[in-house]
């Protein structure tokens, strides 16, 4: 008669490398005590399956309010690799919602979580990223990574960074630049831009032109982008094959030319032609932004002279559903057509 066998391994759907999940109201309660456990298995563990809780909007709510930030700012420290990533992993998931950010803010996480740019593991760089990343999308975020001088660390390491992470570093500059542009210029940054317009990634391209655009905006930032002879390059740019980079491209012409010197080095650079093509696009904001430089460019006499065959073109995008490019169109129009 065949005997009752059991066997020591776990159950198929049970993850041994997760701690167990205590029932309801407990379950994250125990989870968040296990994380300041001395035994290193056991917050590695509780890490593990708290990155798969919090993926649930409800259990990231219950965290966030149970004080799973603070345990989470110590074991940014911790010095195990494992822990670090995952705890960088919650980091990010946590910072997609609303009160999240308001902790990360609250409990200044902002600061020890820049202090992991420079670890070694690629993973826990990348979670850092993105969750700075998403914290700058906010206007407070942005104007706190600016405030506390994080800015300048971060253009250190758009060179040196892999391509993915690069390219978190510079959507994340473009949020701080377009709450203040200045810690950026006084970092040297657009030498550093300039060094990514040719990059073969359209991502990067267009994260580093979406840099240019607000670094643009004050008048330190144009001429800077006439001194380092960024004008052509962007005026090639205007035939990219990604459309944020055209856009991103116009916009930054349209920014510099507001100058004298942006007006002429763009001319020279020959941007008309380029940007009557893009007149037609269908793209809002590549038609918006073109229409726009037009305009600056159409305040240089010789310019106007060589706009003004082209004026029944532009007469045509009033008929356009859109209101921007109606009003943009219809400026440019006044602009071209003004006689002293």
């Amino acid at each position: 008669m065949a005997s009752p066998q059991t066997t020591e391994q776990p159950p198929p759907h049970i993850d041994p490398t997760q701690a167990p999940v205590a029932f309801g109201n407990w379950a994250l309660p125990k989870l968040i005590m296990e994380l300041q456990d001395v035994e290193l298995f056991t917050r590695q563990r509780a890490l593990a399956a708290l990155c798969e809780l919090v993926h649930d909007h409800e259990r990231a709510y219950e965290a966030i309010l149970n004080g799973c930030m603070e345990r989470l700012k110590v074991l940014l420290q911790d010095e195990d690799n494992l822990v670090r990533v995952k705890t960088t992993e919650v980091l990010y998931v946590l910072a997609s919602h609303s009160l999240g950010r308001d902790a990360f803010l609250k409990f200044d996480i902002v600061g020890p979580l820049a202090n992991l740019l420079e670890d070694p593991e690629n993973a826990c760089r990348i979670n850092v990223h993105q969750a700075l990343n998403r914290i700058a999308e906010f206007p407070s975020g942005a104007v706190f990574m600016v405030c506390m001088g994080l800015v300048p660390r971060l253009v250190l390491k758009v060179s040196d960074e892999e391509e993915n992470i690069r390219a978190l570093i510079l959507s994340t500059l473009s949020c701080c630049v377009s709450v203040n542009a200045l810690p950026a210029l006084e970092s040297d940054a657009i030498p550093v831009l300039k060094d990514q317009l040719s990059h073969p990634s359209p991502a990067i391209r267009q994260a580093a032109t979406s840099v240019l655009v607000g670094i643009s905006v004050p008048v330190d930032g144009k001429m800077k982008v006439c001194e380092e002879n960024l004008l052509p390059m962007l005026v090639k740019l205007l035939s990219d094959e990604d459309q944020g980079v055209v856009a991103n491209a116009a916009g930054t012409i349209m920014n510099t030319a507001v100058i004298t010197k942006g007006k002429s080095e763009a001319l020279d650079a020959g941007a008309i032609a380029p940007l009557m093509r893009l007149v037609v696009s269908e793209n809002i904001a590549v038609c918006a932004n073109a229409l726009r430089a037009l305009t600056v460019l159409a305040e240089v006499p010789r310019a106007r002279a060589q706009l003004l065959e082209h004026v029944p073109l532009l007469k045509s995008r009033l008929a356009h559903p859109n209101s921007i490019i109606q009003r943009a169109a219809s400026t440019a129009i006044e602009v071209i057509s003004w006689k002293p």
